[in-house]
């Protein structure tokens, strides 16, 4: 994964940070770029452990809110002309897409380096 949008603090957190649906979310793009995975890996694991992740914890984006979200933010417009919605993580998903992303950290340095940013 290429990080030209590095999240380096509570500022850049809060920026990425929307409300879809009448929720605060954070789209999976980044949440795996704060994590420091890649979106694929991060959501094979939400495949792998689907009981983890009711519906009141993600969601798929809809072909609308995928165009108003590109529209709005300059960053997803890779998503543009993607087939593929992205999922949306209420807090509560993101807490246990945290867990996740731990376990694919193979580096100890990065997972310290993560855990003094939390």
């Amino acid at each position: 994964m290429k990080n030209t949008n590095k999240i380096t603090g509570l500022h850049d957190i809060e920026n990425r940070i929307f409300s879809i649906r009448g929720l605060q979310v954070m789209i999976d793009s980044d949440l795996a770029e704060m994590y420091q995975v890649e979106t694929k890996r991060l959501n094979e694991q939400v495949r792998r452990n689907i009981n983890r992740f009711p519906d009141t914890y993600r969601f798929q984006l809809t072909d609308n809110e995928k165009i108003e979200l590109v529209a709005n933010c300059d960053r997803f417009r890779n998503l543009k002309h993607s087939t593929h919605n992205p999922f949306a993580f209420t807090e509560q998903g993101a807490m246990v897409k945290k867990c996740f992303a731990f376990s694919l950290l193979e580096d100890k340095d990065l997972i310290t380096n993560l855990m003094e940013r939390l």
